[in-house]
């Protein structure tokens, strides 16, 4: 089945590419503004783009009634946000940071999340998310009815216990249980089930033709 973009209304194009561009990683975006009131919302339009600087980038849209969500207004205001990784055992938390509540109410005290001082940035990071990247606003980029966030990484945290070797930086990711976002309303996969496939060299490859 052949899809014009050029033509879809703007709702179908969403509806295509939240079905089939998954799983999507979730980043649990805490901000703050210059009041320091603290917002935290998760968004699936997420990745990381670069390694030096580590670059990472959200797609911010507007919010139901119109406007720019709180989460890219505080991060115009300040310059600074972090980015959670969602756990499996905190999915519904992250689902009730998730609800449009009014731009002075506190998610994370609405969700009982814990607020733990960051190291480099104003912004509080979330203590149950076991990836925590603490980020300040590298570029903006206005594209449609969406702002592309990008942020430069200036520091991580990882739980203790995710961590097997800390002078090589070996992660034991499995044991960090993350959640990405799959298709439609409310549907999240697990990093549970997985398939190691090695990497190929050209020389193996070519080898193996001859066999």
């Amino acid at each position: 089945m052949f899809f014009d973009f050029e033509t879809l209304p703007a709702a179908d194009r969403y509806k295509l590419v939240v079905s089939t561009i998954v799983p999507r990683p979730i980043a649990w975006v805490v901000s703050q503004d210059v009041n320091g009131v603290v917002n935290a919302a998760p968004y699936s339009f997420f990745n990381v783009f670069t390694d030096s600087p580590v670059v990472i980038g959200i797609g911010c849209g507007n919010s139901p009634a119109g406007g720019a969500k709180d989460t890219l207004n505080n991060i115009k205001a300040l310059g600074q946000f972090v980015v959670n990784l969602v756990p499996h055992t905190y999915i519904q938390q992250m689902n009730v940071t998730a609800a449009d509540f009014d731009p002075e109410v506190d998610e994370l005290d609405e969700a009982k999340l814990t607020k733990i001082p960051s190291t480099k940035i104003k912004v509080p990071r979330i203590g149950e998310s076991p990836v925590a990247l603490e980020c300040e606003t590298f570029q903006l980029i206005p594209v449609g009815h969406h702002t592309i966030v990008l942020g430069k990484v200036v520091a991580m945290h990882v739980h203790d216990d995710a961590v097997m070797d800390a002078e090589k930086k070996y992660i034991d990711t499995p044991k960090l249980d993350l959640v990405g976002r799959m298709h439609g309303r409310g549907w999240y996969a697990r990093t549970t089930e997985r398939v190691e496939v090695p990497r190929i060299s050209v020389a193996d490859w070519n080898a193996s033709k001859k066999g």
